[in-house]
């Protein structure tokens, strides 16, 4: 398992470098923008919250005696800020989006993520233990990739492309990929094909090894 730092030319896209011979690329996706924002970026919650100052700071000047035209005027000078924020956390949302690139081969996941520092998280079929999807919105999926053995990746270079939660032992995810459980069965089935194990019925995950049967690989750099 390796990441690469990458510039910007890249010989396949998606990819850092050109896939050996007899690897083929099945599968390319990156996140929809707008379920990642609100799955990821949290936007609901903010304007929930934002919406909540903006009636407090109202609340507060109706309740020091001013008029309900005051109330209305100190809300509207406040009303900017939130607002800023609100697109800002979009732009970043859209722009986490734009420069996320999935790929799915016949060996390998590999995950191409990062807006100015751009990465590329190769993750070998030998390296996963299993995958677990969950719907979000807008029709898509989040799709956890357990890592084998003791490989691990910081939770900081992976986010948001994480499993929320999971510091200790983070696990990469495709985030709000559309068509998840297509995407899903398609690495299920290659899993299987390369490591030549088998996968849940219905679930179209890959089945963890016994222990004994993890390979133990090192997180590489380069």
């Amino acid at each position: 398992m390796s990441f690469a730092m990458e510039h910007e030319d890249e010989p396949v896209y998606g990819l850092p470098e050109v896939p050996p011979a007899g690897e083929h690329v099945v599968w390319q996706g990156s996140p929809d923008w707008k379920a990642l924002a609100i799955r990821a970026f949290h936007v609901r919650k903010l304007a929930i919250y934002f919406a909540l100052m903006l009636v407090l700071r109202g609340a507060v000047t109706l309740a020091d005696g001013g008029s309900a035209m005051q109330a209305l005027r100190d809300v509207a000078l406040l009303l900017p800020l939130p607002l800023i924020g609100m697109v800002l956390v979009l732009v970043l949302a859209w722009l986490s989006a734009r420069t996320t690139v999935y790929t799915l081969t016949n060996r390998r996941v590999v995950m191409r993520i990062g807006i100015v520092l751009t990465l590329s998280f190769n993750l070998p079929f030998k390296c996963i233990a299993a995958a677990d999807m969950a719907r979000t919105p807008r029709s898509t999926g989040d799709i956890a990739l357990t890592l084998a053995g003791e490989d691990r990746i910081a939770y900081l270079q992976l986010w948001p492309h994480a499993r929320p939660w999971q510091l200790r032992k983070p696990q990469p995810m495709l985030r709000c990929v559309p068509r998840p459980e297509e995407v899903t069965q398609l690495l299920a089935v290659q899993w299987s094909q390369a490591t030549g194990l088998g996968a849940q019925p219905g679930a179209a995950q890959p089945v963890p090894p016994p222990a004994s049967a993890l390979p133990e690989t090192a997180l590489a750099t380069h």
